[in-house]
């Protein structure tokens, strides 16, 4: 998903991106599990395992000043993913 992201970032204004490791938090280990990748627009579920392009668009127009937050498992993408 983050590879993705970082395609639609090149013709597309991305609010800032945040990649959150979910193994390493116990709460967001509980609500996500295993449905990493989860891609987070204020706190709210866009999209999981992979990036749900036309729902991100549609967001975006609706508010733009969001925040995206990109949940990952270590194990998936390792410790330390940015784009």
């Amino acid at each position: 998903m983050l590879g993705e992201l970082a395609v639609l970032g090149r013709s597309v204004a991305l609010p800032p991106i945040e990649v959150v490791d979910v193994d390493a938090d116990p709460l967001l280990q509980r609500r996500h599990g295993l449905d990493v990748p989860v891609l987070l627009l204020d706190g709210s579920v866009v999209c999981r395992h992979r990036l749900d392009r036309s729902e991100l668009m549609r967001l975006l127009r609706a508010g733009p000043d969001d925040d995206l937050q990109a949940l990952s498992s270590a194990r998936a993408v390792g410790p330390k993913t940015s784009l």
